[in-house]
């Protein structure tokens, strides 16, 4: 049996996956389950072992999709252990939820971003604009910019803590925010330097 996997940047994660409709999750399963089962055989051949307390197992979907599984779809066997679905997963730093509303990772950079903020703001009359300048770059809009595509189409009170999250950067860092009216649709949100001329954009 062909499995389809994507290797991640790191050797040591591996990713399987299949798209079905809800009338086949009991087949992709077990799909899923000879995947792992000879992923651990390659690792055993090799003298590795796959650590099944860091294997997890997520089904993508909307809510009513998802609602229709049963608990015995929820569960991944990988040898003796007994894998339970999760709600939400991090690859490469970003958080998919089970139904892509990508509030979880929202929330989550919004909380990091406001932290980084906080620390800023008591150094900045010490350190002076232009390094105020390069740690916001570096420690806020950086996160706000990292993989903003898969923001697109999101409804407007979906990213709004985001919007919020550039304007406390404004105040820290004097900036000129321009903000456009369709985020969920085209780039939304941009700032400019008072100092130099850049401008970045959110879509």
């Amino acid at each position: 049996m062909s499995h389809l996997f994507s290797r991640d940047i790191k050797s040591t994660i591996k990713q399987a996956y299949v798209s079905v409709p809800v009338s086949d999750v009991s087949q992709a399963r077990t799909a899923l389950q000879h995947c792992i089962s000879d992923i651990s055989s390659w690792c055993s051949f090799r003298r590795l072992q796959l650590n099944a307390t860091k294997t997890e197992l997520i089904w993508f979907g909307s809510r009513q999709m998802l609602q229709r599984l049963s608990d015995h779809d929820l569960t991944l066997e990988v040898g003796i252990s007994v894998i339970q679905a999760v709600k939400c997963v991090r690859d490469l730093r970003v958080h998919l939820d089970s139904e892509l509303t990508m509030k979880t990772h929202i929330s989550k950079v919004v909380s990091a971003c406001f932290y980084q903020l906080r620390k800023i703001r008591q150094v900045r009359r010490v350190v002076g604009q232009d390094i105020t300048q390069q740690l916001v770059s570096a420690f806020v809009l950086s996160r706000l910019d990292y993989c903003n595509s898969l923001l697109s189409g999101l409804p407007r009170s979906t990213i709004q803590p985001l919007q919020r999250n550039m304007n406390a950067a404004a105040r820290v860092w004097p900036c000129q925010l321009v903000t456009m009216s369709n985020w969920h649709s085209s780039s939304s949100i941009g700032y400019q330097s008072n100092s130099e001329s850049r401008t970045s954009y959110v879509f």
